[in-house]
């Protein structure tokens, strides 16, 4: 494969993950704007939790939250019954992934 191979290959992902951002814009869910006004109102931390990828994607957008100036924190869902809930206050949010 020459170089112009794979930067043809890297040029038509971009495209398609461009493409699909583009119409997940114009999709977003009746409650969107909800969760987020949720989130901004939120006195305590926001607590993420998922499992697998899932897990993964919690992990960075707790992460992202976090080195932005919300203060966020992951959890891992089959963690939380074992001791991490205890760090959950009735101020924080919790975005719980599927």
């Amino acid at each position: 494969m020459t170089q112009d191979d794979i930067n043809a290959i890297a040029a038509r992902v971009i495209s398609i993950e461009a493409d699909a951002l583009h119409q997940m814009a114009g999709d977003l869910p009746a409650d969107f704007a909800g969760a987020v006004e949720a989130i901004l109102q939120t006195k305590g931390r926001v607590i993420v939790s998922g499992v697998g990828k899932s897990g993964h994607i919690g992990n960075k957008i707790a992460a992202t939250l976090a080195s932005t100036g919300t203060p966020a924190s992951f959890v891992h869902a089959t963690e939380a019954s074992h001791g991490d809930l205890g760090m959950v206050t009735a101020a924080d949010f919790c975005l719980l992934i599927s």
